[in-house]
């Protein structure tokens, strides 16, 4: 989509880090269009369910990637590109980096394998900023005790260092496309070095986005 003039942005981040909060804040910042993967186009809803809901059934980890792909596949083509076709900027919460992270580092899938999945999922679609709200596991999983833990928050603390380490490596090796930003801040200060680093990367947006 060499002509959109709209921008993605994707946040992304271990289970419990704060990321929702920040994305709807920054989606209200920005006027832009809210987002979120798995599970928003009809499809997906179904497709979320059947990937995050305890109990069975239970996919492998190759079953799981191309059900995230198939989740990925349709919410690009119903909900990502037409925003950025009129001009709108995009918030998601998760994008392909979440595959990477949990299939890859976490499951242990092949990263080249994923690359070739999720390249078909997206038409190649990047997201133009991906920042990550990082947070140590242990203070995660202190923010998440009380709530209904899904299939992969289930997986325990080892998965989700894995994970972790997953998206810092993944930053690490990428600054000029990723920013990193300290989720154990109160909302209020993660919220203003999200917006911070959007603007330093992607220059101030539109006074209206067009939702």
């Amino acid at each position: 989509m060499p002509d959109r003039r709209g921008r993605l942005v994707a946040v992304e981040g271990i289970d419990g880090c704060g990321k929702s909060t920040q994305v709807a804040r920054l989606g209200q910042a920005m006027g832009a269009l809210c987002t979120f993967e798995p599970g928003a186009t009809e499809l997906g809803v179904a497709l979320r369910r059947l990937l995050l809901d305890p109990g069975p059934p239970h996919a492998g980890p190759r079953a799981e990637t191309l059900v995230l792909a198939a989740d990925r596949a349709q919410h690009v083509a119903d909900r990502i590109v037409p925003a950025l076709e009129r001009g709108a900027w995009v918030v998601t919460d998760r994008y392909v980096a979440s595959t990477f992270a949990y299939q890859g580092h976490g499951r242990g899938l092949p990263a080249h394998e994923l690359a070739a999945v999720l390249g078909f999922a997206t038409s190649g679609l990047c997201a133009d900023l991906t920042i990550l709200i990082d947070l140590p596991v242990e203070e995660a999983g202190r923010r998440t005790a009380a709530q209904r833990r899904d299939k992969m928050e289930q997986l325990g603390a080892t998965f989700q260092e894995r994970v972790r380490a997953g998206y810092l490596q993944m930053a690490s090796s990428d600054p000029d496309g990723w920013v990193v930003v300290d989720g154990s801040h109160h909302p209020d200060v993660v919220a203003a070095d999200v917006r911070r680093a959007v603007v330093e990367r992607l220059g101030p947006w539109p006074a209206a986005g067009a939702r």
